[in-house]
């Protein structure tokens, strides 16, 4: 039961780790979507590969508020199958390429009043320098939550030669190693053990409820979502539709 253990102590001091020393950074994050949500913008969260299932719990998942719109890509995320259609060797020519976040980008209607959350544990490759760079230019907050150890001791793959750490206005550190896992096992090539998506997730819930909290604290409604998963669920069927009922009248404006 011992590496179970090691595996749990990693993950709890590094998630420690972070809400010690990062909560004023998830703090005025928070602000940024407040603000954006505020008035009547929308907050787009943006990941490839992994970086995307903490984009996807953004939103619609329960306890989320609407305002937050995931912008992720099936070509960067579905590549599960390993082989075949859509597999990984895909996945790895294809988030390299510039130019695709420019496209991806450009096919979502956004407002320079908008703000754009990016999770990227490297921070380094060309699509999500593509999505943070263009967000920028298109007068957006650009918010990036990315490990420093990783991005700071490797080079960008973008032409810019910026990584996100030093694009974005408001930086996140993971605080997660370079390489991610973490845990060496006596005579097994490799490390096991990762830990960067749960971190991002919790750091994603983390922003999500505090801008909930400034929203309230400004009087603005929230519309948040609930399980359906209950005995309660025709209600909650009910305030959910009314959610995406929300969300649509925030996209049909543009």
């Amino acid at each position: 039961m011992s590496i179970i253990a090691d595996y749990h102590r990693m993950l709890s001091t590094r998630l420690a780790t972070v809400f010690e020393t990062q909560a004023h950074l998830i703090d005025q994050a928070a602000a940024i979507c407040a603000d954006a949500i505020a008035a009547d913008r929308l907050v787009f969260t943006f990941g490839t590969g992994h970086g995307a299932f903490a984009a996807l719990e953004m939103f619609p998942r329960t306890g989320t508020v609407v305002g937050f719109r995931p912008i992720v890509e099936s070509t960067m995320i579905s590549f599960h199958r390993v082989l075949g259609d859509m597999g990984a060797r895909q996945y790895r020519f294809i988030h390299a390429q510039e130019g695709y976040g420019d496209a991806i980008l450009s096919s979502h209607q956004t407002l320079p009043d908008d703000a754009m959350l990016i999770f990227s544990h490297s921070g380094l490759n060309a699509v999500t320098l593509d999505i943070a760079l263009g967000a920028k230019a298109k007068g957006m907050k650009v918010i990036g939550v990315t490990s420093l150890p990783h991005s700071t001791s490797t080079p960008s793959r973008h032409s810019s030669g910026k990584r996100l750490f030093e694009v974005a206005d408001v930086v996140i550190d993971t605080g997660v190693p370079k390489g991610d896992a973490g845990i060496e096992i006596e005579g097994v090539t490799g490390r096991t053990g990762a830990t960067s998506t749960s971190i991002a997730i919790a750091i994603g819930q983390a922003i999500n409820a505090a801008t909930v909290e400034k929203l309230n604290a400004r009087g603005v409604e929230t519309h948040i979502m609930v399980s359906p998963n209950t005995t309660e669920k025709k209600s909650a069927d009910a305030q959910n539709d009314r959610n995406y009922a929300e969300l649509w009248r925030r996209l049909s404006a543009r």
